[in-house]
């Protein structure tokens, strides 16, 4: 059963940084796309930034200029740099991996907390 295993949330003031990584462990295939979403309280998740194994990135309008997706697809693991940390970027945050066999298959992560308060 492949898992993946999110560290580095936690309580950080507007404007500072966190970095997240994520993990998958028990897959013997490299997945097609990686990537982090979030779900605040009351809303719906969301996504945060993808990134293929062709290096294609995606982000959220929100979060353009402020975080960087990375991977090493080798090791399918996943980071997501966050700076200039805003209120709003409060949530809670899941890893994603995305793998394309005869039909997609997702893999979340258990989620990561992520909050930015003075």
């Amino acid at each position: 059963q492949v898992q993946l295993v999110e560290s580095g949330g936690g309580l950080v003031q507007p404007g500072g940084s966190l970095r997240l990584s994520c993990a998958a462990s028990n897959s013997r295939f490299s997945f097609n796309i990686m990537g982090w979403y979030r779900q605040a309280p009351g809303k719906q998740r969301e996504l945060v930034a993808t990134i293929s194994k062709h290096g294609n990135l995606e982000y959220a309008e929100s979060v353009k200029g402020r975080f960087t997706i990375s991977g090493d697809n080798a090791r399918n693991t996943v980071y997501l740099q966050m700076n200039s940390l805003r209120p709003e970027d409060t949530a809670v945050y899941y890893c994603n991996a995305v793998v394309v066999l005869v039909r997609p298959i997702d893999y979340w992560g258990q989620g990561t907390q992520v909050i930015v308060s003075s």
